[in-house]
């Protein structure tokens, strides 16, 4: 397909961050396929909790949030989260008739004619006036490289490829992280695995009491300080710690969360550290997290030195027509339905302003 279709917004991303964006577009009078479309690459409704593991069940998820304008009620706590949240944005996309086209994959976001942008995807390109992406970051798992990675005889995987702890019956798991998938991966597996190793680059901190406001505003502030300097943002736990929930508590009693420093090397048959302690593993589990998948902004080089993208709210410093809803400060659920309607707020002003100017 050659030839550009004109829209004023394009969203890119259909999870919690793309269909916040969405609705509020639909609400405040932006008719979906003539004013905005929403891409989404994925093959299905869920954005990424469609490929979490079937053993998260909803019962286990942490802060998951309801999208604006319809409540997740009734849902089954004991049923997998992929299916709960996957059912519940086909409902909400249904509802708002939000028109998801997918899969769709954006290649590149470049600079077009007439002061518009150009998104260059698999089905063909799109110019608009305005971008909001909402890219999340299941597509970029993060692999920290150690000595002797390539020479470990056993298996690697992240998070991003577990599928539920019976695989791992009988074996001998190295879990590397400490945030609330790697905690989470230790509880499950202890059952099946012949042995557990808890290794963090950091000693875990958990969090007493309840997540009330207070401690959710001094958490973005500090994830919006990093952002402002143009660094790339922190993960959730890391600002605000591990929930101590009963779980949590039945782990450490048993030994179950027992963390150790970060080895220094791995061996064909394991790792080890540098005071000559060894553990023998026959699977080794990254779960450290996931960085920002933005590599389709880069021909607009909004990077800073620092490696992160400098926003204001949800708009790119340096290029005001583009905005990250569920970036920094709004990576979290709440966060990404209140950023989606920051960002259209911000559009339309935006649009507004272009068209005065040209009249």
């Amino acid at each position: 397909m050659n030839e550009s279709r004109e829209v004023e917004v394009v969203v890119i991303g259909a999870g919690q961050a793309g269909l916040s964006s969405a609705y509020h577009l639909r609400r405040t009078g932006f008719e979906p396929d003539r004013d905005f479309v929403v891409l989404d690459h994925s093959p299905a409704p869920g954005g990424a909790w469609q490929f979490r593991w079937p053993s998260l069940t909803y019962g286990k998820v942490h802060g998951m949030h309801a999208l604006p304008g319809m409540e997740l009620t009734d849902a089954d706590p004991a049923r997998p989260s992929a299916e709960v949240i996957g059912a519940y944005f086909d409902r909400y996309e249904r509802t708002f008739d939000l028109r998801v086209q997918r899969p769709v994959d954006v290649r590149a976001v470049r600079e077009g004619d007439g002061g518009r942008l150009s998104v260059e995807t698999s089905d063909g390109t799109w110019s608009t006036r305005a971008l909001i992406n909402a890219t999340g970051t299941w597509d970029r798992p993060f692999w920290p490289r150690y000595p002797g990675q390539e020479t470990f005889r056993g298996r690697q995987l992240h998070t991003a490829q577990y599928a539920g702890p019976e695989e791992f019956a009988g074996q001998r798991v190295v879990v590397v992280g400490g945030g609330a998938s790697g905690t989470q991966h230790l509880l499950e597996l202890a059952p099946y695995a012949a042995a557990t190793t808890w290794v963090t680059r950091r000693p875990p901190v958990f969090r007493e009491g309840p997540f009330d406001q207070e401690v959710g505003r001094a958490a973005v502030a500090l994830v919006e300080e990093r952002v402002r300097q143009g660094l790339p943002p922190r993960s959730v736990v890391s600002v605000t710690g591990l929930p101590l929930n009963d779980a949590i508590r039945q782990g450490l009693a048993d030994g179950v969360l027992d963390r150790q420093a970060m080895f220094d090397r791995l061996t064909p048959d394991g790792v080890e550290w540098n005071d000559g302690r060894r553990v023998v593993a026959d699977v080794i589990l990254w779960a450290t997290g996931f960085r920002a998948a933005l590599e389709h902004l880069t021909p607009l080089r909004l990077r800073e030195p620092g490696g992160g993208i400098r926003v204001e709210g949800t708009r790119s410093l340096a290029d005001p027509r583009v905005h990250l809803v569920g970036y920094g400060p709004s990576a979290s659920t709440i966060g990404a339905n209140r950023a989606g309607r920051a960002a259209v707020r911000d559009i339309r002003r935006l649009l507004g302003e272009e068209q005065q100017a040209a009249a």
